[in-house]
């Protein structure tokens, strides 16, 4: 049996970033809160719900391409069971994201039918965007806003300060500062959160990462595992390292003595799985 990987967590600017979603609530309409695909309850932070509660929201599910098509259908409905509208988008590619927009018309048809009859014909829907880091936001940003980018990099974290984003056709974007919890009172949500590669690989064991990884590919993924790894199947490892040297014997990853290179297995793997060239996964299923 493996054991979990394990990741913690420290305060650190959480009380900050809590503070300023605060206020900026009063500055938005609504709040798109992006998720991703593959992990869709790892993924959130457990405090989004209280944090916005008073706002309707939608809910992005990023990253929908890489993930099992079917468990996003079976998510959307959940999603929509608790009252809130989900969309499967990928924010890289802007599969999707024609969608957003008329959804949150439609979300907040009775406020902006308030605003005509007003007069406020010219007023601007102001979305806030939230969600954790590097599951998304600025190349959701980026996209929408064509011309204005927000800074992406590959790495979570990158977003430090709430920032606006016009889209033209009347709305707006409040970015914020991605949000992590400090603690994780489940040790698989830390985990699924580093094999998805929200987590900074520096403070973790890559072969121990991607050994906890196959070992779960293995046992509920096989034939996805197998089919990108050349295996039979009928292989029997005791456990994620094992498989880690199988796959880099079948990749030709050798080090002197014939020795399988697992480290350079293990980056393989996460990097594939990330890519979502070992296929279209869900870890979370419903």
């Amino acid at each position: 049996m493996e054991e979990n990987v394990s990741v913690q967590w420290f305060p650190g600017h959480m009380a900050k970033t809590r503070r300023k979603i605060r206020e900026s609530l009063a500055l938005v309409d609504t709040a798109a809160e992006i998720i991703d695909a593959r992990i869709p309850q790892s993924s959130r932070n457990p405090e989004i719900d209280a944090l916005i509660a008073s706002k309707p929201r939608i809910v992005l599910m990023n990253k929908a391409d890489i993930a099992d098509p079917a468990e996003n259908k079976k998510w959307i409905r959940w999603f929509e069971e608790q009252g809130i509208p989900a969309l499967a988008v990928d924010c890289k590619t802007g599969a999707g994201l024609n969608r957003v927009l008329p959804a949150v018309r439609a979300l907040l048809a009775d406020k902006i039918a308030g605003w005509q009859q007003k007069g406020m014909t010219g007023r601007s829907v102001k979305i806030m965007v939230v969600g954790i880091p590097n599951v998304g936001k600025s190349s959701f940003i980026n996209r929408m806003a064509k011309g204005d980018p927000a800074k992406v990099e590959n790495r979570p974290g990158v977003t430090r300060s709430n920032q606006w984003f016009s889209l033209g056709k009347g709305f707006e974007l409040l970015d914020t500062p991605g949000v992590l919890w400090p603690k994780f009172d489940d040790p698989q949500v830390g985990e699924r959160l580093a094999f998805t590669g929200a987590v900074r690989d520096e403070i973790l064991d890559a072969e121990q990462l991607a050994a906890r990884l196959s070992w779960i590919l293995w046992n509920e993924h096989r034939a996805l595992l197998c089919a990108r790894y050349k295996m039979t199947g009928s292989e029997q490892p005791l456990n994620g390292f094992e498989l880690l040297e199988l796959i880099a014997r079948r990749r030709g990853m050798l080090i002197s003595g014939g020795e399988a290179d697992t480290e350079r297995a293990a980056n393989t793997v996460l990097e594939e799985f990330r890519a979502g060239k070992i296929g279209r996964i869900t870890l979370e299923c419903r």
